[in-house]
């Protein structure tokens, strides 16, 4: 599969998310909803950075992503458990991050 992939598909997500979070209360929106936001955002130009950067420096950006992509399931939990969106919005979260994070663990595997 090709890297440009994940891009296309970290992309939609956070299209999705803005969405979602545009709608949490106004209590939750410049908290929680801003921290999921810019989590998703700066894994998306990590995810640019490391498809055009050399081999050299890929792995180290990478394994950014994979911290990035385990602290955003935090979030994505806490915004569910704090009852802002359904469960079925959740799974979906849930099954788009984690195909990211196949993708970008079969993405740091090719590197070594």
């Amino acid at each position: 599969m090709s890297n440009e992939v994940i891009l296309s598909k970290t992309y939609e997500l956070l299209k999705e998310t803005i969405t979602t979070v545009n709608r949490f209360p106004r209590s939750f929106k410049f908290t929680l909803a801003d921290r999921i936001q810019n989590i998703l955002s700066n894994i998306l130009e990590q995810l640019i950075e490391a498809f055009y950067t050399s081999k050299k420096f890929k792995l180290g950006i990478l394994k950014k992503v994979n911290i990035s992509l385990e602290q955003l399931r935090y979030y994505y939990r806490l915004a569910f458990e704090l009852g802002l969106y359904n469960s079925t919005k959740y799974h979906l979260f849930a099954e788009k991050v984690n195909e990211i994070g196949r993708m970008t663990g079969g993405w740091i595997r090719s590197l070594r």
